[in-house]
């Protein structure tokens, strides 16, 4: 009996499920489960322990204060006033729940698995028989929230949210399901599912969901039990996308022609990124899982060729997506703006779940890479060293303290909308989950994080150990305890940036390229090893007690953008392994925007263990423009850079992340003005 269907049995649902509904098709590589890797590392342990500490009580005790409980207890009494701002502000309790959820199978606590269970309790009373449950309608029907509608779905498609509030009730359904063993809160979301399957669908209902993730979670639901219907369900509304006829189709603006919502032409005729990033991301992985499991050629050829767009043209140097902050969007291709970059967290949430299932499809690094760029910068920049302070949006450089128009130059305990710490609070206890992956005799080593897991090739137990001190060393050592010899395949990630591929794309590269390579020794021997999708293939007979030594070249990299960002002109990047470094006003001397970096600049690397959690620093020494009355003129300075997911920890001031790399402009703008200058600022 399969351990699919051996759940489906628990949960008193595979002895009605028909034979039709067991899954034949999905992704040919499967992802090791979190749950059978065991983090000893220095770097992502000490975040996830901060998560389970700090953020997700810290988010449960503001959906308290901010009155997200209080909705739930005013819809179950059907009396009051809706109290928060925003229909969709559910789903923080709901990613809270889910976050827990995964936090409690690595960290059990009774304190907090009761806590969940109350929360759950007053989530199942705010539920309308029928299974409906959005509390913006249920505490005063006859008033609902404005962007609401009259008439349940009525706005469904731009503004109501009721969908993306049914999504993240089922993916935290199914997390506290397989956390804790209890059906609580997946009876309720499979009371939800059923209704939205029988509202939507060929001969009913349609709509193209207006914020997309109830695809994915009717994906987990689907996995859950079988039934095909909720495969189905989010198969449909994939498709419904390009049929509304509201839209004027021969209009510029995103939110007259249905780009911003992904909706202005069907998914398998979208070749771009486009509109609202993280509702984007969220389809776009959406649509893998349903080309998995459904084996649509045209659905998988759309989202091979969107992903290539937005690396190839939408992405920045750090991970981050969506450009724009007029609508939390992608832009152009190429229109990658410095000092007004978005960057949601959501949207790098989002990029992780879809580089993941892009590489269980291909099985190709490079989507592995691309995931790890976001996980070092992009992402755990969102959230601050303390794991209570966050960021909405992901800055590339802030020139004074003020901040340029939307950029957040300093972080935040919460927003009005908090979508971002509540979708953190859920990633970080999954991570291990995306360490290892598994097709047949293959195992895939994608992220290289010390600690353990044991899994099981053909009958035999392998247990495989990881020692590192990544990302700040390029030594990594794997050693290999089979319970008895056995031949299978291990497949090493070889990053590209040791390769000299700094983006699988031509959108950035390095300045020059490097001779050092990645080596392997098998107990303690070279051996050569054939590169195949950017993977080392380790193919033989592995015994108790074998170790890989792979060491990466750890140098530093100036990277350089392609030509048509017009923002990086004579500009340049500076990379250490997988980590993109930034320059913060508080190590040089108060700016950053009057620093010139010219090629080839000498950096020296040491780590700070007392330095923002211990990091590796960059320092040089470089031209400093110095404006004066009447002169302009260049200065040597001391130069120091941090790693940018650290920036913002040590309060309000410049930062940047791309030099120029000579004096081509002074921009007089950046200088202080005397109100300025006397505030200190």
């Amino acid at each position: 009996m399969t351990t699919s269907n051996i759940f489906l049995l628990v949960l008193g649902l595979g002895a009605a499920m028909p034979a039709h509904a067991q899954q034949t098709a999905d992704y040919p590589i499967r992802a090791v489960p979190f749950t059978k890797v065991k983090l000893t590392d220095s770097f992502w342990l000490p975040r996830l322990k901060t998560n389970t500490d700090v953020t997700i009580p810290a988010s449960f005790a503001r959906c308290e204060a901010t009155n997200r409980v209080k909705n739930f207890e005013m819809a179950a009494a059907k009396s009051g006033k809706f109290a928060t701002v925003y229909p969709f502000d559910d789903t923080d309790i709901y990613k809270t729940i889910e976050g827990a959820s995964y936090s409690l199978s690595v960290y059990p606590d009774a304190k907090l698995d009761a806590y969940v269970d109350e929360l759950i309790r007053k989530v199942g009373a705010a539920q309308e028989p029928d299974g409906y449950l959005y509390t913006a309608r249920t505490i005063d029907p006859a008033h609902p929230h404005h962007w609401a509608g009259q008439e349940r779905w009525e706005k469904e498609r731009e503004l109501s949210h009721e969908l993306y509030n049914a999504g993240h009730l089922y993916e935290a359904a199914v997390a506290h399901y397989e956390a804790t063993g209890k059906k609580t809160l997946l009876t309720i979301a499979l009371k939800n599912a059923d209704l939205v399957c029988s509202v939507f669908g060929p001969g009913k209902r349609t709509v193209a969901p207006g914020h997309e993730i109830v695809e994915m979670g009717l994906v987990k639901l689907y996995r859950a039990t079988g039934k095909p219907e909720y495969l189905s369900t989010a198969k449909f509304f994939i498709e419904a996308r390009g049929q509304y006829k509201g839209y004027d189709s021969k209009s510029a603006d995103p939110f007259k022609n249905g780009q911003y919502w992904q909706d202005d032409q069907p998914v398998t005729a979208q070749t771009e990124a486009e509109g609202h990033a993280v509702r984007a991301e969220y389809l776009y992985s959406a649509m893998a899982d349903v080309a998995a499991l459904t084996g649509d050629k045209k659905l998988l050829a759309a989202v091979d060729t969107i992903w290539q767009n937005m690396v190839g043209k939408k992405m920045y140097v750090q991970g981050g997506t969506g450009a724009v902050p007029a609508g939390e969007r992608f832009g152009a291709n190429y229109e990658l703006p410095n000092t007004t970059a978005y960057n949601e967290t959501c949207a790098s949430v989002a990029d992780v779940y879809w580089n993941q299932r892009m590489f269980q499809l291909h099985g190709d690094a490079k989507y592995v890479d691309v995931m790890e760029k976001v996980l070092y910068n992009g992402l755990i920049s969102g959230v601050g060293l303390d794991g209570k302070s966050f960021f909405y949006s992901n800055a590339m450089q802030i020139k004074n303290a003020m901040g340029y128009h939307d950029t957040e130059p300093a972080r935040a305990g919460w927003f009005e909308c908090s979508c971002c710490p509540t979708n953190l609070a859920r990633l970080m206890p999954a991570l291990p989950g995306y360490v290892y992956a598994q097709k047949d005799r293959d195992l895939y080593v994608n992220l290289f994080v010390s600690g353990n897991t044991t899994l099981r090739i053909g009958k035999q137990n392998i247990g495989i150990t990881q020692q590192n001190n990544y990302p700040w060393d390029g030594g990594l050592k794997f050693t290999v305890n089979p319970a008895t010899a056995t031949d299978f395949t291990l497949r090493l990630r070889i990053p590209g940036w040791a390769r000299n591929q700094a983006m699988p794309s031509s959108l950035y590269t390095f300045a020059t390229p490097s001779s050092q390579t990645a080596t392997i020794k098998i107990n303690g021997r070279p051996v050569a090893y054939t590169l195949q999708n950017g993977y080392a293939v380790l193919a033989r007979k592995w015994r108790k007690g074998d170790v890989v030594d792979l060491t990466l070249p750890m140098e530093v990299r100036r990277v350089l953008a392609n030509a048509q960002v017009k923002d990086d002109l004579g500009k340049v990047a500076l990379q250490r392994g997988p980590v993109i470094y930034c320059a913060e006003w508080k190590d040089n001397n108060g700016k950053t925007s009057n620093l010139i970096v010219p090629a080839g600049t000498a950096f020296s690397t040491a780590f700070q263990p007392g330095l923002l959690n211990g990091v590796m620093t960059l320092t040089a020494t470089v031209p400093a423009v110095e404006v004066e009355a009447t002169s302009v003129r260049t200065v040597p300075q001391a130069f120091t850079a941090i790693p940018y997911y650290a920036w913002a920890n040590r309060g309000k001031g410049e930062m940047t992340v791309w030099f120029p790399e000579r004096v081509t402009a002074v921009d007089l703008l950046s200088q202080p003005t005397a109100q300025e200058a006397a505030a200190g600022k």
